[in-house]
C-alpha cells in the first residue's frame, strides 16, 4: 500500500469508527437528548412570541409565559384526541363485527391467488400466541408495571421538554454570548449571522408547518365527514400530524382513514370518498398550501431528506422523524456559512444555480 492510498484510507476509517460510536451514542443517549433537541427546536419557535411579549413583560415572565401557551396548546390537542379515542373504543365492538367479514373477504382472496393456506396462518397465529405467553408470562401485574412505567416516562419526558423551553426561553441572551465567546472577534459577526439565520429557518419551518397542521385537520374532517367516515375528526388530526414525516406521513395517514373508515363500515361510498378526499387535499397541500405557507426555506434535497427520516427513526423512532428535518436544515444553514463546510451545503441543496 502506497503513501496516497494511507492518505486516503486512514481518513476512511476513522469517518466510519466515528459515525458509528456517534449514532451508537446518539441512541444510547435518547432519553436525555430527545427532549433537549425537541425543546432546543420549540424554544427557537417560541422566540418571536417572546420578544413580542417583552414590549409590556419581563423576559422572565414573557418566558413562562409563552412555554405555558405552548403547554395549554398540547392539552387541547390532546383533550380532543382523547374524547375522539373514547368515541372509538366504545364502538369498538361494533367496529369488530363489520371488520370481521372483511377480514374473512381478504383471507379468501389471499388463499386463491396466493401460495398460503389456511394451515400456514393457524400455524403462525400459534406461534405468536406461543411467543406471547413466554415474553408475558402470564403475569398482569408485570404487564401493568410495564404500562404504568411507559406512561410515567412519557409524563415526564413530555414536562421537562416545557422546562428546558422556559430555561432556553430566559436565558437565550446568555446562550447567544456564550456562543459569541468562543470564536475570535473577527469571526463573531458571521457566527452571530448564522445564529439568526439558523434561527429563522427553525421559526418559518415550524410556524408554516404548524399552520399547515390547522388548516389540513379541517380540510381532512370536512372530506371525512362528508364521506360518513365515523372518528373522523381524531383521524383527520392524526393524518394531519403525520405530515410532519415527509412522504411517509401522508401515506400512513390515508392507510388509516381506509382502516378506520371503510374496512369498520363496508360501503363502496366511504372508500371512493376517503380517497377522494386524501387525494384532493394532498394535491391542495403540495402544490398551494406548501409553497405558499411552508416556501422552501428548509432548502434540503429530498434524497437526503429520506436519507434523514430513515436515520431519525433508526435513532429515536417516531420521534426521530419528526425533528430530522428541522435539525439536518439547521445543519444545513452552518454547512452554507463554514467555507470548509461549503461542500456538504452543495451536496445537501437543491439550489440548481450551483451545478
Amino acid at each position: 500500500m502506497n503513501s496516497a492510498q494511507k492518505t486516503l484510507l486512514y481518513p476512511l476509517v476513522a469517518l466510519i469508527v466515528g459515525a458509528y460510536f456517534l449514532f451508537t451514542g446518539l441512541v444510547d443517549a435518547k432519553g436525555f437528548l430527545a427532549p433537549l433537541v425537541t425543546a432546543i427546536i420549540l424554544a427557537l419557535l417560541l422566540i418571536p412570541l417572546a420578544n413580542l411579549m417583552e414590549g409590556k413583560l419581563n423576559r422572565l415572565f414573557s418566558s413562562l409565559l409563552s412555554t405555558v401557551l405552548l403547554l395549554l396548546f398540547s392539552f387541547g390537542v390532546f383533550i380532543l384526541l382523547s374524547f375522539q379515542i373514547k368515541n372509538f373504543v366504545d364502538d369498538w365492538d361494533k367496529i369488530k363485527e363489520t371488520m370481521t367479514p372483511k377480514i374473512e373477504q381478504l383471507q379468501s382472496y389471499a388463499y386463491e391467488h396466493t401460495a398460503l393456506s389456511s394451515e400456514d396462518l393457524e400455524e403462525y397465529k400459534k406461534e405468536n400466541d406461543i411467543k406471547s405467553m413466554l415474553t408475558s408470562g402470564g403475569n398482569s401485574g408485570q404487564q401493568a408495571f410495564n404500562f404504568l412505567n411507559s406512561v410515567t416516562s412519557f409524563l415526564s419526558n413530555y414536562l421537562l421538554t416545557f422546562i428546558y423551553i422556559f430555561f432556553l426561553l430566559n436565558y437565550r441572551r446568555r446562550f447567544k454570548i456564550f456562543i459569541l465567546k468562543l470564536f475570535s472577534n473577527q469571526r463573531k459577526k458571521q457566527v452571530k449571522q448564522i445564529i439568526d439565520e439558523t434561527a429563522r429557518v427553525a421559526q418559518f419551518y415550524l410556524r408554516g408547518k404548524l399552520i399547515l397542521i390547522i388548516i389540513l385537520s379541517i380540510l381532512y374532517s370536512i372530506g371525512l365527514g362528508i364521506s360518513g367516515v365515523n372518528n373522523y375528526i381524531l383521524i383527520a388530526v392524526i393524518a394531519s400530524f403525520l405530515t410532519l414525516i415527509p412522504f411517509i406521513g401522508n401515506i400512513i395517514g390515508m392507510g388509516l382513514a381506509l382502516i378506520f373508515g371503510y374496512l369498520t363500515q363496508g360501503e363502496t361510498s366511504i372508500l371512493i370518498g376517503v380517497i377522494l378526499t386524501f387525494t384532493l387535499v394532498q394535491f391542495i397541500e403540495s402544490y398551494v398550501l406548501e409553497p405558499f405557507i411552508v416556501g422552501d426555506k428548509v432548502d434540503i434535497h429530498p434524497f437526503f431528506v429520506i436519507l434523514a427520516i430513515i436515520l431519525g427513526n433508526m435513532i429515536w423512532g417516531v420521534m426521530g422523524m419528526i425533528l430530522a428535518i428541522p435539525v439536518l436544515g439547521i445543519l444545513n444553514v452552518v454547512f452554507n456559512h463554514v467555507p470548509a463546510l461549503e461542500p456538504f451545503g452543495y451536496l445537501l441543496s437543491t439550489d440548481e444555480e450551483k451545478d
